[in-house]
């Protein structure tokens, strides 16, 4: 097979699809990989290194996406890569279809095989290929309140941790996932005074396992977010439905509620976001105000940190790389549950139930089509 390794596209967008150990291992395979020029630049990556390891270099993304089988990224395609699609081509990255209907229509369309990190799941639940962003999107979260809430930044000019004789910042998190376990690590361990709330009653008790009575452990409910939420001066929206949009539990009344100067950090923007004034936003242009209250809505919070980001998401995407690209497409997917959950679109159909609601698509489950 041949993989395609384009470099993205996002506004600041730095992290690459595959880094050299995942080139040299597919083509000891013998896969060959296609590799854009500058495609891992942003995460400390020369093309030198891609080469010693057997990739190709090209020069234009149009030549990767013109001649690959497979195309490996990181973010959704953008508009202006939706001409490169084409019948059969397999695009494996971050979709969040749910909240892209237009790269949905555009995949349905050009008959493209959507393959999203997002939903691939084992039996037990998890999203491994979720993970490793989901844990750098909530430290971040709490490094980047943490500084809005600076005077300087437009903040209360609230230090989380204090200092003995004044109060500790209050942290509230809905949703204690991978990223709300992450970003109450990070509250805690500067010291603020950290709230997290779950629906899951079997997940509270695990995090109290973990933290003891560091923070407090709430069941979400409208009366325990509104509390929460109005007495918080960094807010931290950690939802996740997997394929769905996130359900809007914070509302823009609740929002009008809290202090001037209070942060919002929504994690979920990719999927809709949980909070009702959240909207997408990039890293050239964080952060907006509404009633005062600071919000942060980077839809790719882990560009950012690009070379720590990168390794973390290839450790975990290569595998399944590797599984497509030697047993072929419908082999690999009627193997492997966890992929059949992972492919949102397949021969002009939308195969992702929650992303067909979500789109307003008509739902084609995945075995009717194989």
């Amino acid at each position: 097979m041949i993989i395609g390794v384009p470099k993205e596209i996002k506004t600041r967008e730095y992290r690459v699809g595959m880094v050299p150990a995942g080139v040299r291992t597919l083509v000891g395979r013998g896969h060959t990989v296609l590799v854009e020029k500058g495609a891992g630049l942003g995460s400390g990556i020369e093309d030198e290194a891609y080469e010693r390891a057997g990739a190709k270099l090209v020069p234009a993304a149009a030549d990767v996406w013109g001649r690959a089988d497979m195309v490996v990224k990181v973010k959704e395609p953008l508009p202006q890569e939706f001409p490169l699609f084409r019948e059969g081509l397999i695009v494996y990255t971050y979709l969040h279809l749910a909240a892209a209907p237009e790269c949905t229509a555009a995949l349905v369309k050009s008959k493209v095989t959507g393959v999203a990190y997002e939903t691939i799941s084992p039996d037990d639940g998890s999203l491994p290929l979720l993970r490793p962003m989901s844990q750098v999107a909530g430290r971040m979260a709490i490094q980047v309140g943490a500084s809005l809430l600076e005077k300087e930044h437009g903040g209360k000019g609230i230090l989380l941790g204090g200092v003995p004789g004044t109060r500790r910042g209050r942290v509230t998190i809905v949703g204690g996932g991978v990223v709300g376990t992450n970003a109450a690590q990070m509250a805690v361990g500067l010291g603020a005074n950290v709230t997290l709330l779950d629906i899951s009653t079997d997940r509270l008790i695990y995090l109290r396992e973990i933290f003891g009575n560091t923070i407090e452990l709430l069941h979400s409910d409208p009366d325990t977010i509104e509390r929460s939420v109005r007495e918080a001066d960094l807010l931290v929206g950690a939802v996740l439905i997997p394929g769905a949009r996130a359900p809007k539990l914070v509302t823009i009344d609740l929002i009008r509620q809290m202090q001037p100067g209070s942060v919002v950090v929504d994690v979920a923007v990719d999927q809709g976001g949980c909070v009702e004034t959240c909207k997408p936003t990039t890293h050239d242009n964080p952060t907006y105000e509404i009633n005062g209250v600071i919000h942060y809505c980077v839809a790719n919070m882990p560009g950012a940190v690009a070379h720590t980001s990168t390794f973390a998401l290839t450790n975990e995407t290569l595998r399944y790389a590797v599984a497509l690209a030697d047993k072929g497409f419908e082999r690999a997917v009627s193997e492997d549950p966890a992929l059949f959950k992972g492919v949102n679109t397949y021969a002009g159909h939308v195969t992702c139930g929650p992303v067909a609601e979500a789109t307003g698509h008509k739902y084609r489950p995945l075995k009717d089509l194989l």
